[in-house]
């Protein structure tokens, strides 16, 4: 079956152009130039993907951001901004999209891009299926029976695709598992942005730092106690992330 993918943006020339290059990944896309339309189609039909421009006629592609990811948290995002529209960006990451790109872009990028949020998406699709029908594929369930990591208190399982602190469920998009996943994978190790870049969304390219900080930021958010003060994923001055393994392990008996 094909990944279907909605294109939202509102100059068509690109949006074809988009459709065109994915299709040559067995890809079937959706386009929609209108804001309001959009996000009917965003909310209402079941997308692997959606690419979303950031202005589009009527609501904005932020807004649409926004309602997406309250009513549909798992829904990957990549967001489309101009070159000049920083702000944009970071505001695109805060609000919950998995990643950005800036255009113009090339089109080896963005299948690149593509393919690498997909791949989450399946992991999480196979999740899905052994805990509604507890059956899938034998290759899935050969990649999902892998071992998970755990680390004091808290465990990932790559074969429910679950992480949970403290005996507690916590709810991440897809991006957000993998970054914990690496972290979690090399505790105590300093990472610099560009090489989370590489080693979780798999690319390294200069400038998508910020794709690194929200995520960094959304995380704390929900695994922190203090956000000001973070005890599991610190920073390095000048250096990058870790993940401290003393923030996770358990009060010590009396």
């Amino acid at each position: 079956m094909k990944d279907n993918i909605l294109i939202i943006e509102d100059e068509i020339d690109i949006a074809k152009l988009i459709k065109v290059h994915l299709s040559e990944l067995d890809i079937h896309c959706d386009i929609c130039t209108q804001g309001d339309e959009a996000l009917q189609l965003a909310l209402t039909k079941d997308y692997q993907l959606i690419l979303l421009d950031v202005m589009l006629p009527g609501i904005s592609g932020l807004d649409i951001c926004r309602q997406v990811r309250q009513e549909k948290p798992l829904q990957s995002i990549i967001m489309l901004t101009s070159k000049t529209s920083e702000i944009d960006r970071i505001l695109g990451l805060e609000l919950g999209a998995d990643d950005y790109m800036t255009k113009p872009f090339s089109i080896r990028e963005l299948q690149a891009r593509v393919r690498s949020q997909l791949r989450r998406v399946h992991a999480v699709i196979a999740k899905n299926l052994i805990e509604d029908n507890n059956q899938v594929d034998e290759e899935k369930i050969e990649i999902l029976e892998k071992i998970g990591t755990s680390i004091g208190e808290l465990q990932v399982d790559h074969r429910y695709h679950q992480v949970t602190y403290k005996n507690k469920a916590i709810n991440l998009t897809a991006t957000e598992f993998e970054l914990i996943d690496f972290f979690c994978k090399h505790p105590d190790q300093v990472f610099s942005r560009a090489q989370l870049l590489d080693g979780v969304w798999g690319y390294h390219h200069n400038g998508y730092e910020h794709t690194v900080n929200s995520h960094i930021n959304r995380l704390r958010s929900k695994l922190e106690e203090d956000c000001a003060e973070p005890k599991i994923i610190q920073t390095v001055w000048g250096v990058g992330y870790k993940l401290n393994s003393a923030g996770v392990m358990p009060p010590a008996s009396s």
